[in-house]
């Protein structure tokens, strides 16, 4: 064979090698999650968008079913050097991964990667939450929600009341009327559900869940929920659950809350301002339902909700491509459009001032469906926040809320003491408190 003839063959099998040679490659990096059911499809929509977005990356994003799973589950993977480049950490979590050493701050994330982002545009109540005491943010803020009051307006009008339950009076009343009309659930009460029942009572009735102001002022603090005006309202679940007028939903019962609501078995529940996209999609047709802030106490001056859900934390151990991608899905995400989708198709509060103007400005909050979303704001900024409406910073703070959990089953369940669970319940959290110190000895909260 000549040498053209050679070079002419060699070139064909080139062209052909070059043809159908795959594109090159995409950087592939992972994003865990912690949440399940309706707000899992919808973040899987969006990892679906921002990959149909652009070329270079591809975001895989695994559910880990809840929070605590996730945070968990995120903290095993990284000592063992097989982290996700993005975690998504609960509010519960924050000082795990505070402490932990284990993130890569998200404003440098940015900067390093040429985004310039107007941090000061972010809500200050959310913001702070996941930020250094000197203003650092640390982590992305992406669902954040407070606690809401849901109602059936038709039952709560067949029983002589209309508007919304503004106290905890009204609704032991509007519960004893429902009862005696024939209605078999007037209020669904899930006691794993201690985020709105524990933590969100407390905040708004100013009450301390820990000292050292929630554990702001150091890895020292000692639970204080067992002193406080908690105690006299886990007596009043009790009453409420024995005289049949707070009927338990849970997984555990097969019939959880929000299901109960939909389905119009329950007339009244609380849940997370989230949870607002799934009622309006799921609830029956013809039922009338509406939403509102938790109710107070009588002669109670309401103070502001706590800001909960979750921010996405970027974990160190990564290639530089992949801090490229994440820094790409942070920038997707903070686009207006891509807020407003979000808020919209769930009920999470738009995180930004420009956000939420601009859903203000089209009229989003004026009607049905997302008429009642804009009170999560409301109850979020009802106050400027005090030593315990800030937030809560206490170490493995998911140990803490399954204690709590349990003190309530023991009332209604087992007949416990209310003072002897809850004072139970603050010595093994005590106990939870004082390993973490000592875990992290000689550390302060940044």
């Amino acid at each position: 064979m000549t040498f053209n003839r050679l070079l002419g063959a060699a070139t064909t099998v080139a062209a052909l090698a070059l043809a159908t040679a795959p594109t090159l490659a995409q950087t592939k990096f992972e994003f865990w999650y912690g949440l399940s059911g309706d707000l899992s499809d919808r973040i899987q929509d969006m990892c679906k968008d921002f990959n149909a977005s652009q070329a270079d990356y591809e975001i895989v994003c695994v559910s880990q079913d809840n929070y605590e799973a996730n945070l968990q589950n995120t903290i095993a993977a990284f000592r063992a050097n097989k982290q996700p480049t993005i975690a998504q950490i609960s509010d519960g979590g924050t000082v795990d991964l505070m402490l932990s050493g284990a993130y890569l701050p998200v404003r440098q994330l940015m900067e390093e990667n040429g985004y310039d982002i107007n941090w000061e545009d972010y809500f200050s109540g959310v913001a702070s939450y996941f930020a250094t005491s000197t203003g650092e943010l640390l982590a992305m803020p992406f669902n954040n929600s407070t606690a809401m009051f849901y109602y059936n307006t038709d039952a709560l009008k067949a029983v002589g009341f209309e508007g919304a339950p503004e106290t905890w009076e009204q609704v032991e009343k509007i519960a004893r009327d429902l009862k005696a009309a024939g209605y078999d659930c007037p209020v669904a009460f899930d006691p794993t559900g201690q985020w709105q029942w524990w933590e969100q009572f407390s905040a708004i009735h100013n009450q301390p869940i820990a000292s050292n102001g929630n554990g702001y002022g150091g890895l020292d603090a000692e639970v204080l929920f067992n002193q406080g005006k908690f105690v006299d309202q886990l007596g009043w679940f009790k009453k409420m659950y024995d005289e049949g007028l707070f009927v338990v939903k849970s997984k555990a019962t097969g019939d959880t809350a929000n299901d109960a609501f939909v389905n119009a078995r329950c007339q009244m529940s609380s849940s997370s301002v989230a949870d607002h996209g799934f009622i309006g999609k799921q609830a029956v047709e013809g039922m009338h339902w509406d939403v509102a802030m938790l109710p107070v106490w009588e002669g109670t001056e309401r103070q502001n909700s706590l800001v909960g859900g979750a921010a996405l934390w970027t974990l160190k151990g990564k290639s530089a491509e992949e801090y490229k991608g994440a820094a790409a899905f942070y920038a997707f995400i903070a686009k207006p459009e891509q807020a407003e989708w979000w808020s919209t198709v769930t009920g999470y509060i738009p995180v930004t001032n420009s956000g939420y103007d601009a859903m203000v400005a089209k009229g989003f909050y004026s009607e049905a469906p997302y008429k009642g979303r804009e009170l999560a704001l409301k109850s979020l900024t009802f106050t400027p926040p005090s030593e315990y409406t800030r937030g809560v910073r206490l170490g493995n703070f998911g140990a803490v809320r399954k204690e709590i959990q349990d003190a309530m089953s023991a009332v209604l369940f087992n007949n416990v003491p209310v003072q002897q669970a809850l004072d139970d319940a603050a010595t093994r959290s005590n106990e939870v408190l004082r390993k973490f110190e000592a875990t992290y000895a000689g550390k302060t909260l940044p």
